[in-house]
């Protein structure tokens, strides 16, 4: 898991520093009808704070049930679109910094332990089956994973 958290933390920084170089216009425009990067950015948030609390709340439980959230209607009050560019993010990147911290602190087994019990088929980016059982550890680097597929449409455009 070392690694894999130095690999994050440079990949984090390595995208802030592009990320900075878009201007506040650019962040602005609408992508596909859908999200404007500023607005890409505010739901990224959103996943790190939700994300953050599944992170810490499975360590002192035994299965991996967690809420889901409207990932629309959270970008829509909160406004992102109108957000200041470079406080989205600053806060984007200082917020996953938190959480590699957060997540080197847990220990390997609650890390690897498989559960049975799991809504990984509804709330993952990549699901996995009911049947199948889940770890704490999937959903992390699923966490990632869905992650850089947005901030890669940023680029992508």
């Amino acid at each position: 898991m070392n690694e894999f958290l130095q690999e994050q933390k440079e990949l984090i920084e390595e995208y802030f520093q592009r990320l900075n170089q878009i201007s506040e216009s650019d962040a602005a425009i609408k992508l596909n009808d859908k999200w404007s990067k500023k607005e890409i950015i505010g739901h990224l948030i959103d996943s790190a704070s939700v994300n953050h609390e599944r992170f810490i709340r499975a360590q002192f439980k035994d299965d991996l049930i967690f809420p889901g959230y409207n990932q629309d209607k959270w970008v829509e009050v909160q406004n992102y679109q109108n957000a200041n560019w470079g406080s989205l993010i600053e806060l984007w990147k200082n917020f996953n910094l938190m959480l590699l911290n957060s997540i080197d602190n847990i220990p390997e087994i609650i890390l690897m332990t498989k559960r049975e019990n799991h809504n990984l088929n509804e709330i993952a980016w990549k699901t996995i089956d009911k049947k199948s059982p889940a770890s704490l550890d999937y959903l992390i680097k699923d966490y990632f994973g869905h992650m850089y597929h947005h901030i890669n449409k940023i680029f992508s455009d």
